[in-house]
């Protein structure tokens, strides 16, 4: 259960319903999903994390897929049911085949075992991995 009401196009207030209009221009749909109908109830937070979205995930050195995987591989290390499904589908709908899918499964399982170990293990950094050592 929400933690806000998931808000309809009419319990919306007037800047809410713009966002929703805009999401669907943007996304070419009639849909808007509950992340954002939530997320409505404050439409000054909701509009500055749509407009930071747009900003990020818009193609650039990174295509938009692999920016989709990058997000259901975050959204899975952080728990995000909710972010897994939606970015999950935004990746098919941007060209994941099954075979990426479950080649991404096995690479957020191999870094989360490997995380584990070497959190557990309190593994020392190379120097030669240390970012502020490559001058």
């Amino acid at each position: 259960m929400s933690t806000r009401p998931v808000l309809t196009d009419e319990q919306a207030s007037e800047p809410a319903r713009q966002l929703f209009d805009e999401i669907r221009k943007v996304r070419e749909t009639d849909f808007v999903n509950n992340f954002w109908r939530c997320l409505a109830n404050d439409p000054g937070q909701a509009t500055e994390l749509w407009s930071r979205l747009q900003q990020v995930m818009k193609p650039g050195a990174l295509d938009p897929l692999v920016k989709e995987l990058i997000y259901i591989a975050v959204s899975t290390a952080n728990s995000c049911g909710y972010c897994i499904h939606s970015h999950t589908a935004a990746a098919r709908a941007k060209g994941m085949t099954s075979e990426q899918h479950s080649e991404l499964l096995e690479v957020i399982a191999m870094a989360s075992a490997t995380n584990a170990l070497a959190n557990s293990l309190q593994v020392p950094v190379d120097d030669c991995f240390n970012a502020a050592d490559a001058g």
